[in-house]
């Protein structure tokens, strides 16, 4: 199926929130940053699994046999989904943020005072903070990373000109919330890993637009969360198995230092386990394969060149308008090189008005620095009100863009 083949009507009949409507009219969801919606596969696995499902795990009896069982297959899928060597590489979460937080800890426990870990400006709070906190509590050196705020992009030695012998940690972005940025992590994790530091990866804004294939990134962690690739509020880790068998894991003492149960704390919300499986049972059936992985790989390909279109009109549009500047790469010939995340100013206007504005049309979208602390303060927009930000998903159509457009149009003119 080429991109331009894309069944959009098809593509959208499976999501029940894209069919309501409000007193301002359709809904136009261009949040998707923040979270998507959930197509039909994920209310009917969630709703399944409440139903006939509810029981902890490891029991004798039917429900808890059933709760295993989509436990399981919620593993298996996910491995699928990153591409994993086994199901005990995936550990659930409530979210990227709750797993880093969690994870930090984990993987600190083995650093010294003096120690050195590697951030990025780039990055979102959720792959910040947790390590500034463990680098407060351990008084290790924090470097960072740089990007260029000229071309949103990280300049060839970002990583070189602050790695060092005494590099423990590189933790960076796939894909930024706020510029849009594809990161070269490939390159960087390489580079992280000749000096014997652990790359830790956020997926978050990737996942929801291209494949990920871990035995080729180069990383040792990489975490996402479904309910930015369509599926329920549910955080998916993936560490490398012989690492993870090396981490320490806080947990309780009933828990087994199997994986990947050693790192998965508690009950788990196997509801929510079951959602994700039904967001990636969704996602397969766009791409062609004997294997689920083969199926989830051309799948991708299909959406991002769709979005790429999507993204293209977007930015063209954006562009005709005087005084705004979009925060974010916008040649055609590096499309491929962002996600459809694209946020904008507007010499004039506030991001949170022009939010405001845009709700009152019905359409949503999102403003201020969404998290994106670093990103927006590099650019010196902290104190400016941030970004307005409007992301797109597959789901969305060029009439939505174009009612975005004739939004902002009338906004200008009042």
């Amino acid at each position: 199926m080429t991109p331009e083949a894309f069944d959009i009507a098809f593509c959208r009949s499976q999501f029940p929130a894209l069919a309501l409507a409000d007193g301002a009219g359709p809904r136009v969801y261009l949040d998707n940053p923040a979270g998507t919606q959930v197509p039909r596969q994920v209310i009917d696995r969630t709703v399944e699994c409440l139903t006939a499902r509810n029981a902890n795990l490891g029991g004798y009896f039917t429900t808890s046999l059933a709760a295993d069982e989509i436990v399981d297959m919620a593993h298996r899928a996910c491995a699928d989904f990153y591409n994993a060597t086994t199901p005990g590489e995936i550990i659930f979460g409530q979210n990227m943020t709750s797993l880093t937080l969690h994870m930090s800890r984990c993987i600190g426990k083995t650093f010294r005072r003096g120690d050195e870990i590697v951030l990025s400006r780039m990055d979102h709070d959720a792959n910040v903070a947790p390590w500034l906190l463990l680098a407060a509590d351990l008084d290790l050196t924090v470097r960072w990373m740089d990007f260029d705020p000229d071309t949103y992009e990280f300049p060839e030695d970002a990583l070189s000109k602050v790695l060092t012998e005494r590099t423990r940690l590189l933790a960076m972005g796939m894909a930024s919330n706020c510029t849009g940025t594809i990161s070269d992590v490939k390159r960087f994790a390489a580079q992280a890993k000749a000096v014997g530091a652990i790359v830790y990866l956020d997926a978050v804004q990737f996942a929801p637009h291209h494949a990920i294939d871990v035995q080729t990134l180069g990383a040792d962690f990489v975490v996402s969360s479904a309910y930015k690739w369509f599926g329920p509020h549910q955080g998916i880790l993936w560490g490398r198995e012989d690492l993870l068998k090396q981490t320490f894991g806080y947990k309780v003492r009933p828990a087994g230092d199997d994986l990947p149960h050693k790192f998965e704390t508690g009950t788990l919300s196997h509801e929510g386990m079951a959602g994700t499986l039904g967001a990636i049972e969704y996602l397969e059936q766009f791409g062609a394969g004997s294997t689920r992985v083969e199926r989830l790989r051309a799948a991708w390909s299909v959406i991002a060149g769709y979005e790429q279109r999507l993204t293209q009109r977007l930015i063209d549009g954006l562009r005709s308008f005087r005084g705004l500047t979009i925060r974010g790469i916008t040649s055609g010939n590096a499309i491929d090189r962002r996600v459809p995340t694209v946020s904008f100013t507007l010499d004039g206007h506030q991001p949170e008005a022009l939010a405001k504005d845009f709700a009152r049309d019905n359409i949503f979208v999102w403003s201020g620095h969404n998290y994106a602390i670093e990103p927006v303060m590099r650019m010196g927009l902290m104190d400016k009100g941030g970004v307005l930000r409007v992301g797109l998903a597959h789901y969305n159509t060029d009439a939505e863009i174009d009612t975005l457009l004739a939004s902002l149009a009338r906004q200008i003119k009042a």
